[in-house]
């Protein structure tokens, strides 16, 4: 049980590192530097999306809003020759809509919603484990301070790596607010 807690110590502790670390250096620099894991574990970062623009969305498989995965499906498809891509982020902070494992997450999306944009490994989106990348977005000093209020929040990242806009869960995808400021980001 003690090393369990140490382990848990040191996590906190070197995410609450990195969010310190990422929100003195300013917001372009702090998001495409923060890193994170795709879902399969495989090391990433906004920087490997330098140049496109990006919505980053907590998602999950068991919620009121999961049907937003084909509407976020459909704008990755509209969009994706233009230079833009959806981040799907699975997070089980709110009523533990996302309980499965990383397979079974994947295999939910693709079968029930065919989704073809990527997809990272769990985090969280709020409260003390909060990962990096959602405290230099929504944090007390982030591009747009206030906790992610349920799944499929959504925050717009321009091709220079700023976040753009915020748009709340229940702002659905193909919404006129949200096309717009994509269209607008992707803009020559």
């Amino acid at each position: 049980m003690k090393i369990l807690n140490y382990r848990i110590l040191v996590r906190l502790f070197a995410t609450s590192l990195l969010a310190a670390l990422a929100l003195s250096t300013g917001h372009a620099a702090e998001l495409s530097t923060i890193p994170f894991k795709t879902i399969t574990g495989k090391d990433t970062s906004l920087a490997d999306y330098k140049g496109k623009v990006v919505l980053v969305v907590n998602t999950a498989s068991k919620c009121g809003l999961t049907p937003q995965y084909k509407l976020l499906e459909v704008l990755q498809e509209k969009y994706e020759t233009k230079g833009f891509t959806v981040l799907g982020f699975p997070c089980n902070d709110f009523g533990g809509q996302e309980p499965g494992t990383a397979e079974e997450i994947q295999e939910f999306c693709k079968s029930t919603y065919a989704v073809s944009f990527p997809l990272m490994e769990k985090i969280h989106v709020k409260g003390p484990e909060q990962h990096p990348l959602y405290a230099a977005l929504s944090g007390k000093d982030g591009a747009f301070p206030g906790d992610v209020k349920w799944n499929f929040g959504k925050f717009l990242i321009g091709k220079d790596g700023k976040a753009i806009a915020r748009f709340e869960p229940k702002e659905t995808p193909e919404s006129p607010a949200i096309t717009a400021a994509i269209e607008k980001a992707l803009a020559p």
